[in-house]
């Protein structure tokens, strides 16, 4: 498993459609077979901020999620609702590992 934690800080007008074209996205991606798992949270005491939590099969996935409409169409859409650039950071899980991670 991969895990990208996507951070993003978005421009105080722009939150609203930010987030319904983020819903959008991962209402598309949670459908990819390559996607284990895709949340978008908002941070509390900064609503213009957002990270978008991507949890992968393969570390070849990712490359295959950025390939589909759904992703090309939100990255189009959001890139000037941004405050400053997306950043993202990537992870591999401790635990639960391979053997006691239960996902469908």
């Amino acid at each position: 498993m991969l895990a990208v934690h996507v951070l993003v800080h978005v421009k105080a007008d722009q939150v609203e459609a930010f987030k319904a074209a983020s819903l959008d996205n991962a209402r598309h991606s949670i459908q990819e077979p390559g996607i284990a798992r895709f949340d978008v949270i908002q941070q509390i005491d900064d609503p213009t901020r957002f990270c978008l939590v991507e949890v992968y099969r393969t570390e070849a996935d990712p490359a295959r999620h950025k390939e589909t409409e759904h992703y090309r169409r939100w990255r189009d859409t959001v890139a000037d609702m941004m405050a400053e650039p997306r950043s993202a950071v990537k992870y591999t899980n401790v635990f639960p590992d391979e053997t006691g991670w239960d996902m469908p």
